[in-house]
């Protein structure tokens, strides 16, 4: 079973830019889509970003062409870089990768971002 590992979350200010990583221990190529989700204590796993397996993508609506998800069938990772970040934009950043064979659906532990203003 794939494991995926986040990293490249931080402290930055308001404006400044992160770049998350999502490596996965196997290959990524059989993955039906690779997503980016966000999640706030006390609220719900908000969609961020997705490209599916032909890079295709698609954002969150809050998105608003800050951020751009990309990924590397080489290094079997998938990447979002986040600019001009907003406070609002604090939250616990989670990979999902999205498959049509069991288990369908596998998380990474998670990695924070936070935003200062």
């Amino acid at each position: 079973q794939v494991q995926l590992v986040e990293s490249g979350g931080g402290l930055v200010q308001a404006g400044g830019s992160l770049r998350l990583s999502c490596a996965a221990s196997g290959s990524i190529l059989n993955m039906n889509a690779l997503v980016w989700y966000r999640q706030v204590p006390g609220k719900q796993r908000d969609f961020v970003a997705a490209i599916t397996s032909s890079g295709i993508t698609n954002y969150g609506d809050f998105v608003m062409g800050r951020f751009t998800i990309s990924k590397d069938d080489a290094k079997n990772t998938v990447n979002l870089q986040m600019n001009s970040l907003k406070p609002k934009d604090t939250a616990v950043y989670y990979c999902n990768a999205k498959t049509s064979y069991y288990p369908y659906s596998t998380w990474g532990q998670g990695t924070q971002v936070t935003v200062s203003s």
